[in-house]
């Protein structure tokens, strides 16, 4: 990975940029030993984030290939240098690591190193992981080699920003688990709302017909033909519930592809009419493709599941670098300013966050019996 030796500020703002640019702790931890191995002009790094067992819950390398990482074993435990980085919270530049006292040897597979140098990175007072370096490339004609105080002033500006990238992208990850694990419970809400009471329905209905079947055969007909209405019903909620939960991967399909075959799905499941067209959208940043995707769902929620309506059509154009979603039903509509009273149409109040959340807009048009029309848009990346 590593092109020779850069130095000077020039050097460090572009290892720090780099460190910015990514949400996803892995890739984090991956471009800050990158970085730090390029900066420093090293021949191996490493970055371990301990776990409260004495081992690393995540060791990442750098100057090892996929091969020798693989033959080397399992991860490293908290003991001899790395435990003294740890737990004593400061640096350790050594001219020959082999030699120390702490030393307690490595794997056969391991590469041989000799000059190292290791900083622990902090978060305030807590440790979160140690940055260690190995094997100065030095001209032949310096006569030696060995990392120098200025190598470890160095490492030190770097581990602070690290520390603060590491920070940040964990903190990403949790709004992220946040935010699904809402989605999960709304999900809850809305089958124990829906499906439950339909399924309620469904067995008192059975009940009934049973009871009714012995002395009146005509009822209990009726009664029967209800029991399989509700069960249809309880089976398209379920259905929408799951696409819902488990949409297919933006990543792999993009945003087209997937609204495309939630569409088709609901489209099966429901009375209505649902119809999808995608015309010349761009790959859009993932966070604004998330965003249409949820939008869309809850746009879809609302109009299948409350307004009666029988024919429902999405639309998804290019604006600009941007991209615009149309969602239009022709059911019983609404009042809009009746979302400002709390406790009302919840979900347009999330379309909105999500909208804004990614430098979007969102639009709202209805009236009552009248249809909806809720329309977002973003201005791409």
């Amino acid at each position: 990975m590593s092109q020779g030796p850069r130095s000077g500020l020039a050097a460090v703002s572009s290892a720090l940029q780099a460190m910015s640019r990514h949400l996803e702790v892995r890739d984090v931890l991956k471009t800050i030993v990158a970085s730090a191995r390029e900066l420093l002009d090293a021949q191996y790094a490493a970055l371990g984030v301990p776990d409260d067992h004495g081992g690393f819950a995540q060791f990442v390398v750098d100057g090892v290939s996929d091969e020798q990482w693989k033959a080397i074993g399992p991860l490293p435990r908290q003991h001899g240098i790395l435990a003294a980085m740890l737990q004593e919270a400061k640096a350790e530049r050594l001219a020959d690591v082999r030699k120390d006292p702490r030393f307690e040897g490595w794997p056969s597979a391991h590469p041989d190193m000799s000059d190292f140098l290791g900083l622990p990175i902090r978060d305030g007072d807590e440790v979160i992981g140690a940055l260690f370096l190995a094997n100065k490339n030095c001209p032949q004609a310096y006569g030696g080699c060995g990392f120098t105080a200025d190598d470890e002033e160095l490492l030190a500006i770097l581990a602070q920003h690290a520390a603060i990238a590491l920070t940040n992208a964990r903190l990403y990850e949790r709004s992220r688990e946040l935010t699904i694990a809402e989605e999960r419970s709304r999900l809850a809400h809305e089958l124990h709302d829906a499906v439950s009471q339909k399924l309620f329905s469904l067995r008192l209905t059975a009940q009934a017909a049973t009871a009714l079947i012995d002395r009146d055969p005509a009822r209990a007909k009726g009664e029967l033909h209800q029991v399989a209405a509700l069960a249809a019903e309880a089976a398209d909620e379920l259905r929408a519930a799951v696409v819902e939960l488990r949409p297919a991967a933006l990543d792999e399909d993009g945003l087209v592809a997937t609204l495309r075959t939630q569409i088709q799905v609901l489209d099966r499941a429901h009375n209505a009419r649902v119809t999808f067209a995608g015309r010349g959208v761009r790959a859009l940043p993932s966070a604004q493709e998330e965003a249409l995707l949820r939008v869309a769902q809850e746009a879809l929620h609302n109009a299948l599941r409350h307004s009666g309506a029988e024919h429902v059509d999405v639309t998804l154009d290019r604006r600009g670098s941007g991209a615009v979603l149309r969602v239009t039903d022709d059911g019983s509509g609404f009042d809009p300013r009746t979302v400002r009273r709390a406790g009302r149409h919840l979900g347009l109040v999330s379309m909105r966050d999500r909208a804004s959340g990614v430098g979007g807009t969102l639009t709202v048009e209805s009236a009552p019996e009248k249809g909806t029309t809720i329309e977002m848009e973003v201005p791409g990346g």
